[in-house]
């Protein structure tokens, strides 16, 4: 595993890299309630932990689809403030589609993938897990197409991630060579605007030889744990980090 930080004008950036074809595997996680990623990490005997799939802090519920072992572990359509919020039913068939984060079974290998939810799984392989997020970042960003952003008229009528300001920011991509690189951005405390906005977070992860990468719950969920130390996305007016718990995380495990 390789764990770097790289100090940016507007922010700084966590990342960690698992290597292709190593022992470690990616897998969600999913709390009952809420947790910080750390704490998952814990209890699940994890080496690493990063913030996961959007949820409603309201009732703690899923609003991101999640596969564990090949079975359903959250769906969206059961969470009733989400399915039943006016504003949102235009969105609905979009929000209810957007990209996740898969490990497929093919034979005797794992692959790793970023599909929209209703995406066939490839010929001889099964899903085994998957965290939805959203939206895709590269290749390129589907914002529109995955109901977070909408205009009318040529104006932005809705932008579920504020996209276009800097804030701190979480996401998963996948390297040319087919390693897993995890990147949590961190607003700088006493910096106006820190962080960064979804273009320049897909614009810096091309840098680093992603070719696919989907962002995930960002904002004052952003968090990465490695190594037994936590690093938060979000500060506040004082400038410490603020500490949110969440519903999913990806985590990092030893293959047995």
């Amino acid at each position: 595993l390789e764990y770097k930080s790289y100090a940016l004008p507007d922010s700084t950036v966590h990342t960690l890299k698992i290597p292709a074809e190593s022992r470690f595997e990616v897998t969600p996680a999913i709390s009952d309630t809420v947790e910080t990623p750390a704490a998952i990490a814990r209890r699940e005997g994890a080496i690493a932990a990063l913030n996961g799939g959007f949820f409603d802090p309201e009732n703690q519920k899923s609003t991101a689809y999640i596969v564990l072992n090949g079975k359903q572990v959250a769906d969206p359509t059961q969470n009733e403030r989400l399915m039943s919020n006016p504003d949102l039913t235009p969105y609905l068939d979009k929000i209810l589609n957007r990209s996740e984060f898969r490990q497929y079974q093919c034979g005797d290998r794992r692959q790793y993938d970023i599909a929209l939810h209703r995406a066939t799984i490839p010929s001889g392989c099964e899903l085994v897990n998957a965290l939805g997020g959203g939206s895709r970042l590269l290749p390129a960003i589907t914002a529109q197409e995955e109901g977070f952003v909408a205009y009318a008229n040529g104006t932005i009528v809705r932008d579920a991630l504020g996209s276009r300001q800097p804030n701190a920011r979480t996401a998963i991509g996948i390297t040319r060579d087919r390693s897993i690189l995890w990147v949590m951005v961190a607003q700088k405390p006493n910096t106006a605007a820190s962080g960064m906005t979804l273009q320049a977070l897909a614009d810096f992860m091309k840098t680093l030889g992603v070719e696919q990468a989907m962002n995930l719950d960002g904002g004052s969920s952003s968090s990465l744990y490695y190594d037994g130390k936590s690093a938060y996305g979000k500060v506040d007016e004082a400038g410490k980090p603020l500490i949110r718990p969440v519903k999913s995380v990806l985590l990092v495990k030893m293959n047995p």
